[in-house]
């Protein structure tokens, strides 16, 4: 096969995250965003080193695993969802499937077993109880509480669906870096996030501003974050816009108000933004916004609504400048009988339920901590420490992000806890200014996982146990090599899925060295 070639072939699986596997005249060949079972179209964009890779053009014939209804009707053109047709114990087996695939080829065990219920002793697992050399306890994987509506954050795109057509606001289409879907009937949020996506798209669609456009670096409108919490129900809006108030003017605005779709344009004259109005333009824009919003009959409770100004080049969410226009910052958010104050930048699980299941999961695999050293490494927000502060002697997190340390500072304090210390810095440097000596260590790295040199410094340690909770599994898998020739061994490993209907997952896995 040589690049541009057509052909048709049948997914046989897709390997992580979103790497449909066929064979075409014997040739492996990588589909991206398909499903097993797939008969589809597709032709040939990257041919080197052996390695072949095909776009996907058309699904000709669905997987027989998947839904005839049901599905989202943003499926298949929002780039958001992979797995959204799929029935979910097909989800949780496919995901299964791709960890237990890595984890055998990093550890090559001699057998692996898995635990429904009861551990086969002939299998990995000596008669003592312990796991044999070479092997590892597979737990297959644990489901999300919440399938539908389960984020607690989304960062929805300003944009058109194509060329120079109607605002949008939404979600980036599959495989385009431009086009943006409106996507005001997501399944995997709750409903609240769709009704502020909804009047916001509609009060600036009336108003006629402008979105940024990223290769002429113009234009308004940006971003919109929302974070909802599910235990409390709190809502954080936020608009990330540019400062390009020059973008206001003249015909964005009537001189009369006007009222489209039921939503009513800001009352501001044809061209009383130009210049040095342009500020109070804005400020009256915003305020019209802001105005909208209250008027919503949410679920929630609306606590928050900022505007957030970014003039950065990179298409990111980011504050150069935040404006409270309505009441405060931060929500508060509940986690296994803790309370958690979330700014709009602090990290925090985007799926507070499935974080319950994975911090339980976590905490097993740590077991007795009672009079011990714990180090949290990687440790976010401190959600991890203080988990595990109240049966510690002590927990030191490291976290790289200043915010989401004052944070966990913050929240320590809130919930009585006085036996944790978060430091900021990069682990790699802060790791040798720790006077303290841990006893058993947490890592929670980002999607990139653990620096090879920062990983040496923490084999260096040589805690008896080491628990690692990885949100991308090939990650793990390259770091559980210098683990083991470090010394460690896998002792066993669990799934948790925190992103349903997406090709995301979250693997915990439990280290214990020879």
């Amino acid at each position: 096969m040589k690049k541009g070639d057509c052909f048709e072939a049948r997914v046989e699986r897709v390997d992580f995250p979103n790497r449909g596997v066929v064979h075409v005249d014997g040739a492996r060949v990588i589909v991206k965003n398909t499903i097993p079972g797939q008969l589809v179209r597709a032709a040939v964009n990257k041919k080197r080193a052996g390695r072949c890779e095909a776009r996907l053009l058309e699904v000709i014939e669905p997987s027989a695993l998947e839904l005839t209804e049901g599905v989202c009707p943003h499926f298949g053109r929002c780039g958001g969802c992979l797995y959204q047709s799929l029935p979910y114990g097909e989800q949780l087996k496919i995901k299964a499937g791709q960890v237990r695939s890595l984890l055998d080829g990093a550890v090559k065990p001699d057998d692996t077993v898995e635990l429904d219920g009861a551990v086969e002793p002939d299998c990995a697992v000596e008669p003592n109880g312990t796991v044999k050399p070479g092997s590892y306890i597979f737990e297959e994987i644990k489901g999300s509480p919440l399938v539908d509506g389960y984020r607690n954050k989304m960062e929805f795109s300003f944009g058109d669906e194509h060329k120079d057509g109607p605002l949008a606001l939404g979600m980036h289409a599959r495989g385009s870096f431009y086009d943006i879907v409106t996507t005001d009937a997501c399944r995997i949020v709750h409903a609240d996030f769709c009704r502020i996506l909804r009047a916001t798209l509609d009060y600036f669609a009336v108003a006629g501003v402008s979105y940024y456009r990223r290769l002429r670096h113009q234009g308004y409108l940006r971003h919109l974050l929302v974070r909802r919490a599910v235990k409390t129900g709190e809502i954080l809006v936020a608009l990330v816009t540019t400062t390009q108030t020059e973008f206001l003017r003249t015909e964005c605005f009537q001189t009369e108000p006007s009222e489209e779709n039921g939503v009513t344009a800001p009352d501001v004259g044809k061209n009383s933004l130009a210049g040095k109005n342009s500020l109070a333009g804005e400020e009256q824009l915003l305020a019209g916004w802001r105005a909208a919003l209250l008027e919503l009959q949410l679920e929630g409770s609306l606590v928050g609504i900022l505007h957030i100004k970014n003039d950065s080049l990179a298409d990111v969410v980011r504050s150069d400048e935040t404006v409270i226009l309505h009441g405060r910052d931060y929500f508060y958010e509940e986690l296994l009988g803790l309370t958690f104050k979330i700014s709009p930048f602090s990290f925090f699980q985007t799926n507070s339920l499935g974080a319950e299941v994975l911090y339980e999961l976590a905490r097993s695999y740590v077991g007795e901590t009672d009079g011990k050293v714990v180090f949290d490494l990687y440790s976010g927000t401190g959600t991890i420490a203080q988990i595990l502060a109240p049966v510690a002697s002590k927990v030191v997190g490291v976290e790289i992000v200043p915010e989401a340390v004052e944070a966990a500072r913050a929240n320590a304090a809130r919930n009585g806890l006085e036996n944790c210390t978060f430091i900021a810095g990069d682990v790699l440097k802060v790791i040798d200014e720790l006077e303290d000596k841990p006893d058993l260590i947490v890592l929670d790295p980002p999607r990139d996982g653990i620096h090879p040199k920062a990983l040496e410094k923490i084999i260096a340690y040589g805690v008896e146990r080491i628990v690692y909770i990885s949100c991308k599994p090939t990650s793990l898998a390259r770091d559980l090599a210098a683990l083991q020739a470090g010394g460690y061994r896998l002792e066993k490993a669990c799934c948790v899925d925190m992103f349903p209907a997406t090709a995301g997952i979250e693997t915990c896995a439990l280290l214990i060295r020879w």
